[in-house]
């Protein structure tokens, strides 16, 4: 049998992967009880860790999500004292972006698992380098499910070129978001989310949207390319939350994506190669490279990005890569 511990979590990936785990039949040990608050989902968390003792059995898989706040290497334990096996699914690096623990003591923790499923090879290669042994599987990019399929969207070529942009618009998160005056000639850049400060009126070629509900964004959504970029600077992706996107899939590239929009990277991003190598974007170097290349992509080639990023929503709305990434983690443990 195949088990796992619901999240529960304001975090889209993470009750993604727990509606996913559902679909394949994986068994939920976390009792099956309303609650509305985080101290009752803490609770109902650490039951479901000591129901590990009693419910699993030799050669029996316990599927993780980490993150798991204060519970991680207890489920470990518990699962291999019952002959089980332990496959976990990597979030964030708590060592890497919050610095709460060190790297070594990040893979100490991780190597409680028997198999990791990390974000990219980059994560790949961060963890082997700094001393993790066990295997990894690399899951590409992470699934986006929803209840909505991608909207018709106008043609590229009967307009100017529309960027979107969405997440946290506060100043202390993306800064560059404020300095793109004189930047954005040829293109527009369409915002949509919380912390836009409204005073802001320095561009007329950028337009705040709001708040828009993910699957109305996907059902609706009018851009021509989403933007995955954090920071101030419009040159490179600064501070903590830019500088993770070197080992980081960020969710909002596969948010874009299920909208069957195709990506603008930052060259020296993680996510950079696997959007070069499937055809579902472009990576530049700064922002102010957009002026001279969105208005001179060829419709041809803007359309078979188009293409390709249509054929991305599918995989990512069917839980693609989340089922294929256990299925090559199970078979090493199988095998």
């Amino acid at each position: 049998m195949t088990y796992y511990i619901k999240i529960k979590s304001p975090n889209k990936a993470k009750n993604d992967i727990d509606l996913l785990f559902d679909d394949m039949g994986y068994v939920s040990l976390t009792p099956n009880t309303k609650c509305d608050n985080a101290v009752g989902w803490f609770f109902l968390k650490l039951f479901a860790v000591f129901k590990i003792y009693f419910r699993l059995r030799q050669g029996d898989i316990l599927c993780l999500q980490y993150p798991l706040k204060k519970f991680y290497a207890l489920a470990c334990r518990l699962a291999h004292a019952k002959g089980a096996k332990v496959i976990t699914i990597i979030h964030d690096l708590g060592a890497f972006r919050r610095h709460k623990l060190t790297v070594e003591q990040e893979n100490r923790r991780l190597s409680h698992s028997d198999v990791i499923i990390v974000h990219n090879e980059r994560m790949k290669e961060h963890l082997i380098d700094n001393g993790y042994a066990k295997p990894i599987i690399c899951l590409g990019i992470f699934d986006y499910l929803t209840q909505t399929l991608p909207g018709t969207q106008k043609p590229a070529g009967e307009r100017m070129r529309h960027v979107a942009y969405a997440g946290n618009l506060a100043r202390w998160r993306n800064e560059f978001l404020y300095h793109l005056e004189g930047e954005t000639e040829g293109w527009t850049m369409d915002v949509y989310g919380k912390g836009f400060d409204a005073s802001y009126d320095g561009n007329p070629h950028l337009k705040y949207h709001g708040i828009v509900p993910p699957n109305d964004f996907v059902a609706h959504a009018d851009a021509d390319f989403g933007l995955v970029w954090d920071g101030s600077s419009l040159d490179e992706c600064d501070g903590d939350w830019g500088q993770y996107l070197l080992v980081n899939n960020p969710h909002k590239t596969s948010f874009y994506l299920r909208a069957g929009i195709p990506v603008i990277v930052w060259t020296k991003a993680a996510m950079a190669p696997f959007v070069l190598q499937h055809g579902i974007g472009i990576a530049i170097n700064s922002i102010r490279e957009l002026k001279d290349i969105l208005p001179n992509i060829p419709d041809t080639t803007y359309a078979m990005l188009k293409t390709n990023a249509m054929e991305f929503s599918e995989r990512l709305g069917s839980g693609y890569y989340t089922r294929q990434a256990f299925q090559e983690a199970q078979a090493i443990l199988m095998g």
